[in-house]
């Protein structure tokens, strides 16, 4: 069994979920474990280069986590012929500009959503991946969700029958700033800083309803800001420019009807912060996170309408738990081994960056439409 080394250069990862998900959890577990196991029983161990603006946060970063190598100089770290893969969880604005460079150089690269700002930005930093020959992904995290991964169970197997209605209920309530500390940063409530819910979450829910529920054909939706003013990390007041909830229909192929509410304007009455219900004609499910419950079709009660009683079912008591049958490892971790496969041993990916610009094409319509007040159509993207 051969070990062979793979350099990743690792650009904003001094930020949350670059620090947590992708560097501590995925990069850094996997070297923990031993490295990628290809199908040959080789393994490859990835060695990543820490790249961002602040040395004071890198250089504590890389001590506190053992990592050896960190700079400050991305066109350096570009240069270096001994890593092949550039990854970038930085700000969305400066992504396309990352990824091309990266690209010039002859890197592989696999980053966060969205991957642009607009269409045309996603579909134009595709095209150079695709023009350059190099591998390239998007990080989809969500399909690798436990919940998810059951409901795309229920799927292959027939549970549903034909599918109907998808609804999923999404958010919590960020805190403002005056009487709580915030918990998540001020930039994504300014839309000149590629702030707003539309933006952060359509770019996810397209490639879930794609990939789970069928394509989507097109959108209505309304977006809001619902909270005007709040306070920066520095204790200052500032506006909020984006929108900080959405509310969109969607129309899938095969007819089925896809709600989907997201908000960071709202306080969690439900079993997780995402919830997403299936219905269909021989069954319907419930997911969050981790967990999924069924109601097959033999198995649905008889509810009655009396207006005139309290209400003493317990509907909740009517629906089944889908067991843990497999372990479910963490899903950035999963997807950052499919990719460096995909990388090293051509082992097939579908998560590639012009997948993502389909994200930026239902951000783009869902804008439109809310702009318009009308439904808009989305077709096919160009090759």
């Amino acid at each position: 069994m051969a070990v062979r080394r793979l350099g990743i250069i690792m650009h904003g990862v001094t930020g949350r979920m670059g620090m947590n998900q992708h560097l501590i959890r995925s990069i850094l577990a996997i070297r923990a474990d031993g490295g990628v196991t290809l199908p040959s029983g080789d393994r490859i161990m990835p060695d990543p280069i820490l790249v961002g603006r602040n040395a004071d946060k890198l250089e504590q970063l890389a001590a506190a986590h053992g990592v050896e190598r960190w700079s400050t100089d991305l066109a350096a770290a570009l240069a270096n012929p001994d890593d092949e893969i550039f990854f970038d969880a930085g700000t969305t604005q400066m992504r396309p500009k990352m990824l091309e460079q990266a690209i010039a150089a002859g890197k592989h690269v696999y980053c966060e959503k969205p991957i642009a700002t607009t269409l045309d930005e996603a579909l134009k930093i595709a095209q150079i991946a695709e023009t350059a020959g190099v591998k390239n992904g998007v990080v989809m995290d969500k399909l690798f969700l436990p919940g998810l991964l059951k409901i795309a169970m229920l799927r292959k197997s027939g549970f549903f029958g034909r599918m109907l209605r998808v609804h999923c209920e999404f958010g919590y309530w960020v805190f403002e700033g005056d009487l709580q500390p915030i918990q998540r940063p001020s930039w994504n409530y300014r839309l000149e800083d590629g702030g707003g819910i539309i933006l952060d979450m359509l770019c996810h829910w397209r490639y879930v309803l794609d990939n789970l529920f069928g394509n989507v054909e097109s959108v209505s939706c309304l977006g809001a800001t619902q909270i005007p003013e709040r306070i920066d990390e520095m204790g200052q007041p500032y506006k909020a420019t984006a929108d900080d909830a959405a509310f969109s229909t969607f129309q899938l192929e095969g007819g089925v009807i896809a709600t989907i509410n997201s908000s960071w304007t709202t306080r969690v009455y439900r079993d997780d912060l995402v919830v997403f219900q299936v219905d269909g004609t021989h069954g319907s499910a419930v997911a969050g996170l981790t967990t999924c419950k069924v109601q097959p079709r033999v198995a649905t009660p008889r509810p009655v309408w009396n207006p005139d009683e309290k209400q003493t079912r317990d509907f909740r008591d009517d629906w089944q738990e889908v067991p843990d049958t497999v372990p479910y490892p963490n899903g950035f971790r999963a997807q950052w081994e499919m990719f460096i496969r995909h990388v090293v041993a051509d082992e097939p990916w579908s998560y590639t960056l012009r997948e993502g610009a389909k994200g930026l094409q239902l951000v783009d319509s869902a804008l439109d439409s809310w702009r318009e007040r009308r439904w808009i159509d989305l077709p096919a993207l160009p090759a």
